[in-house]
Parts: C-alpha cells; sequence; structure tokens
C-alpha cells in the first residue's frame, strides 16, 4: 500500500502547495509552525501536521493529529488516517476512514479503499472504488483500475492504463509500451515474446557467448536526466505501435523506471543510435537491473573497451544475469584460461541459463573432452536447445553412432537448426536417400543456408531442371559459394550462342554475365573457374591476364591451367618454360600435354624422349589424342630402328 497513495494528492485540498527542497533547517521551521497552528485548534494545520510525521515514520505522534484533524471534516486526515491504519495492520478499521474520505470525494481514499477490497477478494467493491477513484482522474485509481481489468481480460483495461500513463503513472506507461511492443511484434514476427511480460526484445537481447552478439558500435555514457512532478504529458501521435511504444519507454524512463530505460536502450541501439542507447542502459544498470548492465556491457565491447565491458558483466553475472555468465566465460576462454571460462559457464548453467550448458560443452569439446562434451550437449539438448542437439548429433556421428546422431539431428532440424537441417541431408545422401537429403537440403536452402543451396542445385541439375537448379546456384554462388558459382556460369555459359572453337589471341569478344561468374568463383579460388577466366582473358587479346590466372590455377594442381599456361608461353616464345609446364600437366594425367611434349622432343630430335611421352599420350588419351600420339610413336620407333 503506498503511503498517502499519490503525493500530489495527499494535499489534495488545494490549500497547499507541494513541498520543494529545503534545508533541513527549514524543513523544522515548518513544521513548528504548523505544530503551533495545530495546538491552537488549526484542523488544516493538524492534518498537515499528521501527513508530515506519518512521511517521517513517527505514527505515534502522526495519530492523534489526523484523528483530530478528521473529527474536524478534514477529508485528506481521513484518508492519511486509514493510511497510517493499515500500516499498523488495522485493515477494517482503515478501511472505515477511507470509506468516510472517498464518500467526501476523497479519490486517493477510494483508491486505497478499492485496493484494500482487492486484496480480500472482493473484486465487484474493489471495481467500484478503483473506479470512483480513476474517474476522478486520480493516477494511481486508474492504473489499480487497469490491473484489475487486465485481470479478468476486460478490453476496458486498455483504456484506464492509458489514463494512467497520460496522468504520468510510470508504470502504467511501462506496461503500456510492453502492450504496444508485443502488438508490434505479433504482427512482424508472430509471437516471440510468449507471456513473458519483462522479456527484452531487439538487440538488448545477446545471443549467448561465445556466439557473436549482434554488430554494433558506440560507448555508454553518463545517465539521462529524470523529469519529476506526478503530473503527465500525453506523447505526440506516433507512426504506429512500435513508435508509441518508444514514446511510452521514453516517459516511464524518465520517471526513473529501471525496465523501461532497458527496453529504450535496446530500441536505440537497434536503431543504430548506440550513445543514447548507452545513455539508457547505464541509467538502468545504476538503478540495479542486471540485464540492462549485461547489454551496456556488450555495447563497450563492440566499442573495443574490453575491460569495462567485463566490470559490466562482472556486475550482472553476480546479480544472476545467464547471459553476461557466458560472456565473461567466453572472454576468458579467449584468454586462453578455460578454468576461469567453465567456472562462468557453470554459473550461467545455475543462473538457469541453458547456454552455459551448450557452452561448457564447446569448451570440453575445444579440450578433446569428448565424454565432458557429450554430457554438457545432451543436458542442453535435452533442455532444448537446438545447437547443442545439433553439436550432441555431430559429436555422435564422428564416434560412429549414425542411429543415435539422426534422432538428434532431426530434433535440432525441426527446432529451427539450419545446420542441423543440412547434415541430415548429408546423412541421408550417405545412405542413399537422395529424396530425403533433397528435402532437407531443401529446408536448409529455404533459411539461406549456401551448402544446401549449391546441392539442391546440383540435383535440380542432374534432374534436369535447369530453371530450378539456376535459382539455387544464384542464392548459393551469391552466399559466396565458389563451386556454385563456378556451375551457375556454366549454366549460363551453355546458353550463349555458339562461336567458333576457342584460339588463342581472337579478337575480344563482350564480356558476358557468365563471364562475372567464372571470376567470382576463380577470385575464390576455383581452379576450373581461373582457367576460365584465363581462357576468356586470352579471347580478349589480354595475354597478361590469362597467363595470370592460368598459373594460379596450375599452382594450385590444375593440370588444364598446366596446360593452357604451357600453351600461352610457347606461343610466345618460351617454350623451355612452356615445356615445365606441360611436364606438370602430362605427369597429372593430361593427354595432351603429354603429346605436346612428344612432339617437342620429336622436334628437337630427342626421339627415345619424344617416344616415351608418346607412349603416355596413348595410355591417357582422349582418343583423338591417343590417336595422332600413336601414330608419332610408331614414326619415332621406325626412325630409332632404322
Amino acid at each position: 500500500m503506498d503511503v498517502m497513495g499519490d503525493k500530489a494528492t495527499l494535499w489534495e485540498t488545494g490549500r497547499f502547495a507541494q513541498p520543494v527542497d529545503r534545508d533541513e533547517t527549514g524543513a523544522a521551521a515548518e513544521e513548528e509552525r504548523h505544530r503551533i497552528a495545530a495546538d491552537a485548534g488549526d484542523a488544516e494545520a493538524m492534518s498537515v501536521l499528521g501527513a508530515l510525521l506519518l512521511r517521517r515514520g513517527d505514527l505515534d505522534a502522526a495519530e492523534p493529529r489526523l484523528r483530530a484533524a478528521t473529527a474536524a471534516g478534514d477529508r485528506a486526515a481521513a484518508n492519511n488516517l486509514g493510511v497510517l491504519l493499515h500500516q499498523r495492520g488495522y485493515g477494517d478499521e482503515a478501511a472505515g476512514w477511507w470509506r468516510i474520505a472517498a464518500v467526501a470525494g476523497s479519490a486517493a481514499a477510494a483508491h486505497a479503499l478499492g485496493r484494500h477490497h482487492r486484496e480480500r477478494g472482493d473484486e465487484p467493491a474493489a471495481e467500484y472504488w478503483l473506479r470512483q477513484s480513476a474517474e476522478q482522474g486520480h493516477a494511481l485509481g486508474a492504473y489499480a483500475l487497469a490491473d484489475l481489468l487486465e485481470h479478468r481480460v476486460d478490453p476496458g483495461a486498455a483504456q484506464w492504463m492509458r489514463a494512467a500513463a497520460e496522468r504520468g503513472h510510470r508504470e502504467a506507461a511501462y506496461r503500456l509500451a510492453r502492450t504496444l511492443d508485443k502488438n508490434a511484434l505479433l504482427d512482424e514476427l508472430g509471437d516471440p515474446l510468449g507471456d513473458d511480460a519483462d522479456a527484452l526484445p531487439g538487440p538488448g537481447t545477446r545471443r549467448p557467448a561465445p556466439a557473436a552478439p549482434p554488430d554494433t558500435r558506440g560507448s555508454a555514457r553518463t545517465g539521462a536526466r529524470r523529469t519529476g512532478g506526478q503530473g503527465g504529458t500525453t506523447p505526440p501521435p506516433a507512426d504506429d505501435a512500435a513508435d508509441e511504444a518508444e514514446l511510452w519507454y521514453r516517459q516511464a524512463a524518465a520517471r526513473g523506471h529501471r525496465r523501461a530505460a532497458l527496453h529504450l536502450g535496446a530500441i536505440l541501439e537497434k536503431r543504430g543510435d548506440l550513445k543514447e542507447a548507452g545513455r539508457w542502459y547505464l541509467t538502468s544498470a545504476k538503478d540495479g537491473e542486471a540485464r540492462a548492465a549485461c547489454a551496456l556491457g556488450f555495447l563497450l565491447r563492440d566499442a573495443d573497451d574490453i575491460e569495462s565491458a567485463a566490470v559490466w558483466w562482472l556486475r550482472a553475472a553476480q546479480d544472476g544475469d545467464g547471459n553476461a555468465a557466458n560472456a565473461l566465460g567466453a572472454l576468458h576462454a579467449e584468454r586462453g584460461e578455460p578454468q576461469t571460462a567453465e567456472r562462468w559457464y557453470r554459473a550461467a548453467m545455475d543462473a538457469g541459463d541453458v547456454n552455459g550448458s551448450y557452452n561448457l560443452g564447446l569448451l570440453c569439446a575445444q579440450q578433446d573432452r569428448t565424454p565432458q562434451a557429450e554430457q554438457w550437449y545432451r543436458r542442453a539438448a535435452y533442455a532444448g536447445h537446438r545447437e547443442a542437439a545439433n553439436a550432441l548429433a555431430v559429436l555422435l556421428l564422428q564416434g560412429g553412432d549414425a542411429a543415435g546422431a539422426e534422432p538428434w539431428f532431426s530434433k535440432a532440424a525441426e527446432a529451427g537448426s539450419v545446420d542441423a537441417a543440412f547434415n541430415l541431408g548429408i546423412l541421408c545422401q550417405g545412405r542413399g536417400d537422395d529424396e530425403g537429403a533433397l528435402r532437407w537440403y531443401g529446408r536448409a536452402a529455404a533459411a539461406g543456408h549456401t551448402e544446401a543451396a549449391l546441392q539442391v542445385g546440383i540435383a535440380e541439375l542432374r534432374d534436369g531442371d535447369e530453371r530450378t537448379a539456376e535459382r539455387y546456384l544464384r542464392c548459393a554462388a551469391g552466399g559466396g559459394s565458389a563451386e556454385a558459382a563456378y556451375r551457375l556460369a556454366a549454366v549460363l555459359d551453355a546458353r550463349r550462342p555458339r562461336t567458333n572453337a576457342h584460339e588463342l589471341g581472337e579478337p575480344a569478344t563482350e564480356r558476358t554475365e557468365c563471364e562475372e561468374w567464372y571470376e567470382r568463383a576463380a577470385q575464390l579460388g576455383h581452379r576450373r573457374a581461373q582457367v576460365r577466366v584465363g581462357m576468356f582473358a586470352s579471347a580478349r587479346g589480354d595475354v597478361v591476364e590469362a597467363a595470370g590466372w592460368y598459373r594460379k590455377a596450375a599452382e594450385a594442381g590444375s593440370r588444364n591451367g598446366a596446360f593452357n599456361l604451357g600453351l600461352l608461353l610457347a606461343r610466345e616464345g618460351s617454350e623451355p618454360e612452356a615445356a615445365l609446364w606441360w611436364s606438370r600437366a602430362a605427369r597429372a594425367g593430361h593427354g595432351r600435354a603429354a603429346l605436346r611434349l612428344a612432339l617437342l622432343h620429336a622436334r628437337r630430335g630427342e626421339l627415345s624422349e619424344g617416344q616415351r611421352w608418346a607412349d603416355l599420350a596413348v595410355s591417357l588419351g582422349p582418343e583423338e589424342v591417343a590417336g595422332r600420339a600413336a601414330r608419332l610413336r610408331d614414326a619415332l620407333r621406325e626412325e630409332l630402328s632404322a
């Protein structure tokens, strides 16, 4: 029960101004003046003096003054006498005085009486008196009525919650903001918050360490200034529920509501206004909100102030924030302090954060403590942690237990783990279940898994659905897959009008999309793409660029790259170096390179060496090359035997 209800209505007769800050001497002098007037029989002075004594906690001195003022008909005194008796534990007698004051028109007394009845389970009486208080403009009455109606799921609750917020009630402003915020999220995402009224949306909710948090930059500054007074101001019209929610969060936070400051900080951080977000996080954290301290730590970490971040994480972790404990664990793990990291991960787990178990599993796995890793992964997986379920399945699969791994992959995939869906695709493909593999690859690809999109694209190409394959290959290539970029380029290349066979030094041709994809794959290290880009460059007459790409491919082990580089060098007059690259290509199984070497040695008169390379070309093929090499070999044999 709030002492004397609302401070603004303590002096509800309107004859006394709300007190301002005074030094102790001034307050004592004011109290003495009221005491003299009260001793002289002034009922108003008795009421004010009783209120002052009640506020100070001197109930014995306050009671006779309030009783005397109440007997003289002062309704504020009757209300405050009820507060005093309630504090002494005389609830029924307190209700009697509140009733007297409420009937006389005291909104504060009606509010107190309504709360009294609600505490005793008499909701009809509670609603009657709370409505009386709310309709008189009493902020606490409006809030209490809204709370009662909300408990009944009465649509009228929203009206009174808004009325209380507009009259300056900070908790009403916060709850109104939460409702608007939740409605905005429901419209956009479904219901990510469930029934947790204090769940923190947006970037304030960090992914568990050691996974990286959202990319943010900035630092926190001093706490935000708070505004005083009880009179509320209605926020300006908002474009939508999310904007209006922010305005109410701001109003509640400005009045010292620490959770409102936390949510406001999260909204500002998501928007990228990191300095102001840091100020509100700091305000909330200083008021004891562990989640704000944790979020502030992440902001500081993203600003490269690791030491300050650790201070706030420590504060939050000591107050029971599991996410902060995980962050500390990750920090110590990065510093090579596994024992300290493990201690904080255990603290996170003890705080009810399932990520603590998962991170303990990761830590043990990094230390090759496989049995312990399995234990912690399993614990987190049973608690519903999807990535722990996937990690457990991988661990089991690595141990040869494919039958035990598959159910965990399935659980993780059904819970939304993209990696688990991809892993299931691999598992199905490994046992010949192409249909099942394609289904799981498709699910992972739809969630943006690059490698899964590549596998779907390959499968669709194999089935002849080039258009669908192209769509998936584009997704995978856009995600950075070199193989997908190469295959997409090959699909586009096959659609181009056929021209004369490629010859070194051909006139330049127009640059096409397929060449751009080949080049992207080549830049990612794809050897066949590097050869193709070299061929395009050669066709444009850019010998230097072509040689560069051929050399990259050859040095990475591409026999075609080595062969083409040899052709280019021979064309430019560097036949000895060309022979070196043809030799490398031939030893890697390139029949044409072996034939080139046979011809080269034959021209030089090195018949035995030429015959040896011709024999290799015959064995390597292809058929056309094998035929030419056989004729050359026979000719060289005749020459040697002559």
